[in-house]
């Protein structure tokens, strides 16, 4: 399914952590519970207006991996897979 999001509105794609650290210590179950807060940009709107009615560059890319305010995106579910909409200002980082 393609997307393709209107203003600066973001679709993400939540990536789950780990279950084990590195250093070997197992998170308990009550850690999944929280909403992710990393996740991969499958879609990217054109960017809003500003008050000169040009469209602003977005600052993100499809394919970016990125760190997102933890209660921004909205979820969402399309054909039982869960999806994260938000704006670009939820965007916290790039992660490289």
């Amino acid at each position: 399914m393609n997307f393709k999001p209107l203003s600066n509105h973001i679709f993400l794609e939540p990536v789950e952590e780990e279950k084990t650290t590195k250093s070997g210590i197992v998170l308990p179950e009550t850690a999944e519970k929280e909403k992710p807060i990393k996740g991969r940009v499958i879609a990217v709107g054109p960017g809003k207006l500003n008050e000169k009615g040009e469209r602003m560059q977005m600052s993100v890319k499809v394919g970016d991996m990125v760190l997102f305010k933890k209660y921004g995106p909205d979820e969402i579910e399309i054909e039982a897979k869960k999806y994260l909409v938000g704006d670009e200002e939820d965007i916290l980082a790039i992660i490289e």
